[in-house]
C-alpha cells in the first residue's frame, strides 16, 4: 500500500505562492513587496528550467511513469500549468494593480514611448541610436525551419516580421530575430524629470527597430521570452571533469523549449512561426501583462533615493564570543563558537580562514566549496594561505547547479596559486560545509574546524538564515580529517561519532534516531522530533515518521520548501505538525533535535530529508555537544515553531494556511525575535535599523518604512 504522499512538485509551486503572498502584503513597503515578485519570477524560471524540463525529458505524457503521489509525469505538468496560471494571475493583480500605481505615486514609474513628451522622445531616440542600436545583432530566421539554436535561453527577444511591401504577403516577408544583449540597461532613464521615470528596453527596441531595417517595413513584430531544458546530465567517465562540465554546460544552451513566454501583444500569426522555429508546442507557451522577465526589477531596490520604500537594512551584530583582532585561535581554545546568521555576524568564519592563511604556526587548510561569493574573501585567503606556503586542499563541487561556469572559474584561480584541488566526488555532489585548520602549537598538533548549514558565502549569509558551529574539541578535529581524507583520497570512510556522512550513514543515523523515539514512546515515555529542514521528501523517511507518529511520538516539523508528507491523517499521521515560515530572510538552517528520554541529542546539518541528499550527495551531520550551543539550538527551534505571524500550517490536503496570532496571545514574530536576541546577547547597540534618524511626518503619511 503506498503511502500518503504530496507531489513534489506542486508541494514546490506552494512554496512559490508562500512567496507571493509576501508581494500581497500591503503592510510592507512597495519596493519591498516588488522584490518578493521578483524573487517568485526568478524561482519559477529555475523550477521550469530543472524540474519541468527532468519530467519533459522522462516522456512528457508517458502515463505509466507515476511519482510516489501516483501521478504521471504527464499530469504533472498539466498540473504544473494549471497552478502556474493562477500565480501568474495573482503576481499581474498584485503588480499592476497595486504596487506599480504604488510606486508612481512616489514617483518611480515605468512610462509607455506614447506618453512621452517630445523632449523625452528626442532623448530615448538618441540613447537608441548611439547605446543601443550598436550592440544589437538581427538574425535572420528561415520561415518553416526550426532554429531553436540561435535563440538565447531567459533573455528578452523581438522577433519581428520584415518586408518591402506594404504588407507582409506583398514583399516576401522575413522573419528576423533579435535578442536584447544582457549588458544593456532594463531601465532608461528619463531626463528632467523628478524620481525615476524610465522606459523599459524592450518597448524602447520594439519602437525603434525600424532603424535596423533601412528601406524595408516592419510588419509584425513581439517580444518573447525562452527558457530551455536545463536539467543537464553530466556523465562522469573522464578524467578531465572540467572539460567535460564546460561541454555538458554548452549543451544546457541548446536544450529544447520548455516554456515560451510572450507579450499579450504578440500577434498570433508570428506566434505560430515563432512555435514551429522554436520547436514548441501550445502548452509551452505562457502570455502575461507582466513584464518578461519580471526578476530583473530586482535591479530597482537598489536606485538611490527610494530606501523608504524598502525594509530598513539591518546589519548583522557581532556575537559576543569573539570580536573583531581577537586571536581565533585562542577563542576556539577557550570555547566553541555557535553563530546564527544573518543576525550574527559571518566575520569569526571568515577570521578562521583569514587569520589562517597568514599565520606562521598554521600548516594546512583544507575546505569544501560549494556556492561562493563573486569576490570572496574566502577564495582570496586561500590563495593567500598557499602563496604563503600553507598546505591547502580545496574539494570544490563543479556540478553546483547554475553556479558551474563560476566554479570553474575560481578552481582556476586556486591552482595558479598552488592549491591542491579535487573536483568533488565521482558520482556524487559534494554538499557538505566544513573547513579544518591544522596548527603546530607547543611541538604538537592542533585541530580546529568549521561545520555549517549554509555556503562559504559571505554575501548569502546576510541574507539566510544559517548556523556556524566552530570548534577545537579533539572528536570534532580528528573526524573532520577523516573526512577530508575521504574526499581527496579515496580513504574507506568508517562510521564515526559526531560526525555523520551521506550517502554512507546519514540515513540509518536517522532511520536509528526515528526508531529510537519509537522505543521511548513504546514504553510509555515521552518521545518527540522536532526537524527544521528547507525540503522533505525522501519516501522512506516519511515513511518511518508516519509509523513513529502511529507510535505515539510527538513530530514538529518547520519545512520551508517542499514537503511531501501529509499531516494531520487519522492513524497515519495524527501527531505531525508541518509548519513553513517565509519572512524577510530566506530560511536555510536545518536542525535537528531527538528527545532522547530526556537528554535531547541536537544536530546540525548540510542536508536535507531529500533523496538525493541521502544518496546522492555528500553531506555532513554534526552532533552538537557542547552545552550553550545547545541551548542556542533548543531555543532556534522552539523560536521557529512559535511563530504566528508568518507562519503557514500545512493541511493534510496539502493546502497550506496561514497562521494568526489569537486576540489574548500575543504575536510572535520568530526572524525579528532572533533578530532582538542577537542584538541584546551582543550588548552592542541595534543596527543600522534602530540608529536612523526618524523624521517627522505630517498626520495621515504614512510609514513607510516598517513592515508589519
Amino acid at each position: 500500500m503506498a503511502i500518503p504522499y504530496i507531489n513534489r512538485e506542486l508541494s514546490w509551486l506552494e512554496f512559490n505562492q508562500r512567496v507571493i503572498n509576501e508581494a500581497a502584503r500591503g503592510k510592507l513597503p512597495p519596493l519591498e513587496r516588488l522584490k518578493f515578485l521578483a524573487i517568485a519570477a526568478s524561482n519559477l524560471d529555475e523550477f521550469f528550467m530543472v524540474r519541468v524540463g527532468g519530467l519533459e525529458s522522462r516522456g512528457g505524457l508517458d502515463e505509466s511513469q507515476a511519482d510516489p503521489a501516483g501521478m504521471s509525469p504527464g499530469k504533472q505538468l498539466r498540473m504544473i500549468r494549471q497552478r502556474v496560471e493562477v500565480m501568474a494571475e495573482e503576481t499581474e493583480r498584485i503588480l499592476l494593480e497595486e504596487l506599480l500605481p504604488e510606486l508612481a505615486k512616489h514617483k518611480m514609474q515605468a512610462l509607455p514611448i506614447e506618453k512621452l513628451k517630445p523632449v523625452q522622445l528626442d532623448h530615448v531616440a538618441s540613447v537608441f541610436e548611439e547605446s543601443i542600436l550598436p550592440l544589437l545583432t538581427p538574425v535572420e530566421l528561415l520561415d518553416g525551419a526550426p532554429a531553436i539554436e540561435l535563440v538565447p535561453a531567459l533573455c528578452l527577444c523581438v522577433l519581428c516580421e520584415i518586408g518591402s511591401g506594404e504588407s507582409p504577403s506583398a514583399g516576401g516577408a522575413r522573419k528576423v530575430l533579435v535578442p536584447l544583449p544582457a549588458s544593456l540597461d532594463r531601465f532608461i532613464k528619463l531626463p528632467n524629470t523628478s524620481g525615476y521615470r524610465f522606459v523599459l528596453l524592450e518597448e524602447l527596441v520594439m519602437n525603434f527597430v525600424g532603424s535596423l531595417f533601412p528601406d524595408e517595413v516592419v510588419h509584425n513584430i513581439g517580444l518573447f521570452r525562452l527558457t530551455r531544458n536545463g536539467d543537464a546530465v553530466l556523465e562522469e567517465n573522464t578524467h578531465d571533469l572540467a572539460r567535460q562540465m564546460g561541454d555538458a554546460l554548452a549543451k544546457r544552451k541548446q536544450g529544447e523549449c520548455v516554456r515560451l513566454e510572450v507579450d499579450p501583444r504578440f500577434p498570433d500569426r508570428l506566434l505560430d512561426g515563432l512555435k514551429i522555429i522554436l520547436g514548441s508546442k501550445s502548452q509551452h507557451v505562457y502570455s502575461s501583462g507582466v513584464p518578461l522577465g519580471l526578476g530583473s526589477f530586482m535591479e530597482l531596490l537598489s536606485i538611490k533615493g527610494f530606501e523608504p520604500l524598502m525594509l530598513a537594512p539591518r546589519a548583522p551584530v557581532m556575537a559576543s564570543s569573539w570580536l573583531p583582532g581577537n586571536d581565533i585561535f585562542q577563542t576556539l581554545r577557550d570555547r566553541d563558537i555557535f553563530l546564527h546568521h544573518p543576525y550574527e555576524s559571518y566575520d569569526p568564519v571568515l577570521a578562521l580562514i583569514e587569520q589562517a592563511a597568514v599565520d606562521p604556526d598554521v600548516l594546512a587548510i583544507k575546505q569544501t566549496l560549494y556556492r561562493t561569493a563573486t569576490n570572496s574573501r574566502v577564495i582570496s585567503a586561500l590563495i593567500t594561505a598557499a602563496e604563503n606556503g600553507k598546505n591547502v586542499t580545496v574539494v570544490v563541487e563543479l556540478k553546483a547547479r547554475f553556479d558551474e561556469a563560476r566554479n570553474i572559474e575560481r578552481a582556476g584561480e586556486l591552482v595558479r596559486a598552488g592549491v591542491q584541488l579535487i573536483y568533488g566526488v565521482k558520482g556524487l555532489k559534494t554538499h557538505c560545509k566544513a573547513t579544518l585548520v591544522v596548527r603546530k602549537e607547543d611541538d604538537l598538533l592542533k585541530r580546529y574546524a568549521h561545520f555549517g548549514t549554509g555556503n562559504y558565502n559571505e554575501v548569502t549569509a546576510r541574507v539566510y538564515t544559517d548556523i556556524s558551529y566552530m570548534t577545537s574539541r579533539e572528536d570534532y578535529g580528528i573526524e573532520a580529517a577523516q573526512l577530508f581524507n575521504a574526499l581527496t583520497g579515496g580513504v574507506k570512510l568508517r562510521k564515526m561519532k559526531v560526525l555523520t556522512v551521506a550517502p554512507f550513514h546519514l540515513r540509518k543515523r536517522l532511520l536509528s534516531l526515528i526508531r529510537k523515539e519509537m522505543a521511548f514512546a513504546e514504553k510509555g515515555e515521552e518521545a518527540a522530533i522536532d526537524i527544521k529542514v528547507n525540503s522533505l521528501q525522501d519516501e522512506q523517511i516519511i515513511e518511518e515518521l508516519y509509523a513513529a507518529s502511529g507510535a505515539g511520538v510527538k513530530i514538529r516539523l518547520n519545512v520551508r520548501g517542499i514537503c511531501c508528507l501529509q499531516p494531520g491523517i487519522k492513524k497515519i499521521s495524527k501527531n505531525i505538525e508541518v509548519t513553513a515560515l517565509v519572512d524577510r530572510y530566506l530560511e536555510h538552517a536545518r536542525v535537528l533535535s531527538f528527545h532522547n528520554g530526556g537528554s535531547p541529542r541536537l544536530f546540525i546539518s548540510s542536508a536535507d530529508l531529500m533523496t538525493r541528499s541521502l544518496d546522492k550527495r555528500v553531506e555532513l551531520m554534526v552532533e552538537v555537544k557542547d552545552e550553550l550551543s545547545r541551548e542556542r539550538l533548543l531555543g532556534l527551534l522552539s523560536g521557529h515553531f512559535k511563530d504566528n505571524s508568518q507562519a503557514y500550517i500545512l493541511e493534510s490536503d496539502g493546502t497550506y494556511r496561514r497562521l494568526k496570532s489569537k486576540k489574548e496571545k500575543k504575536a510572535f514574530r520568530t526572524q525579528e525575535h532572533f533578530y532582538r536576541l542577537a542584538v541584546k546577547e551582543s550588548g552592542q547597540l541595534p543596527a543600522a535599523e534602530e540608529m536612523r534618524l526618524m523624521p517627522h511626518r505630517p498626520p495621515g503619511q504614512p510609514d513607510l518604512t516598517q513592515g508589519g
